[in-house]
C-alpha cells in the first residue's frame, strides 16, 4: 500500500485542499474568504499555502483590484490529481481494515 500524500495529509492543507476542491477548475477564491471558511489565522493559512504552492497544488495570485493587492488561490490540475490520488488511497486503506 503507498503511503498517503504527506503534503496533503497534515490537517490543515486536507481542510484547505478540501475546500478548494470544492471550487469549479479554474475558479479561485480570495485569501480572506479562504481564511474565513477554515476559520485560520493568516500566519498559519499562509505558511500551510506555501508548502502546498512548492509541491505545485495550489496557484496563488497576486492581483491589484483598485488600489488594493487581493490575493487568489486556486487548486492546481497536479493539485486536483494528487487530490484524487489521496482520496482513493485513502478508501483503499479503509477498505482493507
Amino acid at each position: 500500500m503507498q503511503e498517503l500524500d504527506p503534503v496533503i495529509h497534515a490537517q490543515a492543507r486536507l481542510r484547505t485542499v478540501t475546500v478548494l476542491d470544492t471550487l469549479g477548475a479554474g475558479d479561485s477564491i480570495s485569501f480572506p474568504k479562504l481564511q474565513a471558511l477554515l476559520s485560520m489565522t493568516s500566519g498559519n493559512l499562509a505558511t500551510h499555502l506555501r508548502k502546498l504552492e512548492e509541491a505545485g497544488y495550489v496557484a496563488v495570485d497576486k492581483v491589484l483590484e483598485g488600489r488594493n493587492p487581493v490575493t487568489y488561490i486556486a487548486l492546481t490540475r497536479a493539485g486536483r490529481t494528487a487530490f484524487e490520488d489521496y482520496k482513493e488511497q485513502l478508501r483503499s486503506l479503509l477498505n482493507s481494515v
